[in-house]
């Protein structure tokens, strides 16, 4: 049988380490690459063709919402297991809808983190118990209540979440052109549609929507808000 190939993503050296140390006796699986930032993770997840790719969500330059869903497009048999800190319901639905296949909480990982990988790589889903519960306890009262509806999600193009990434970490537009490969007057167009769809029209406010929706961690931008 042939091994599960494992990309880790993370722009913690030391966790990537860790999850390396628990993945290595792992017979069954093997790691066949390492991404510090989401777009990094896209460019690995089309040349390697992982099995399972552990992706965190805060991530400078383009983030693990982001990634996840770009890659759920791009490279359909690539399956995301989602490891973060983060565990509220909000961040669970975006990765989720992103196209996910799982969502583990860093503090189980010792413990759960090769059965999750096992688990989606068979075609299952795999949530930390504690998240399980609170889906479960929420679809039985949403059906209760006869509200099945999804949480309105942002209406900002793949694009524009880029440029808003980069903006609420502090880049110019000349860094965000060269970043993103395109000119600058199209990170300028860009620029201005996120400020018209989010009603946001100066770089602190991007930033504080920024944070507020898990896009960069607050360390990243102490100097803007």
């Amino acid at each position: 049988m042939s091994k599960i190939k494992v990309l880790l993503v993370d722009d913690h050296t030391v966790v990537r380490q860790g999850l390396r140390a628990l993945l290595l006796s792992e017979s069954s699986m093997e790691i066949v690459g390492e991404a510090s930032t989401g777009r990094e993770a896209i460019q690995l997840a089309k040349k390697l063709s992982p099995d399972v790719i552990v992706m965190d969500i805060a991530m400078p330059l383009l983030n693990g919402l982001e990634a996840t869903r770009q890659i759920v497009r791009n490279e359909p048999n690539s399956k995301v297991l989602v490891l973060s800190s983060y565990s509220d319901d909000d961040y669970v639905q975006k990765l989720t809808e992103a196209g996910a296949a799982g969502y583990l909480i860093k503090q189980t990982a010792a413990n759960d983190l090769v059965h999750a990988i096992h688990d989606i790589h068979a075609g299952n889903a795999y949530f930390s118990p504690t998240i399980a519960k609170r889906l479960r306890d929420r679809a039985r009262e949403g059906f209760a209540n006869g509200n099945n509806s999804n949480v309105k999600t942002s209406n900002l193009t793949e694009r524009e979440a880029e440029v808003l990434q980069l903006i609420a970490e502090g880049q110019a537009n000349k860094q965000i052109a060269s970043e993103l490969g395109i000119s600058i007057k199209t990170v300028e167009k860009h620029r201005q549609q996120v400020m018209n769809k989010l009603n946001i029209h100066d770089v602190a406010g991007l930033t504080r929507y920024a944070i507020s929706k898990g896009v960069i961690e607050t360390t990243a931008v102490t100097a803007l808000v």
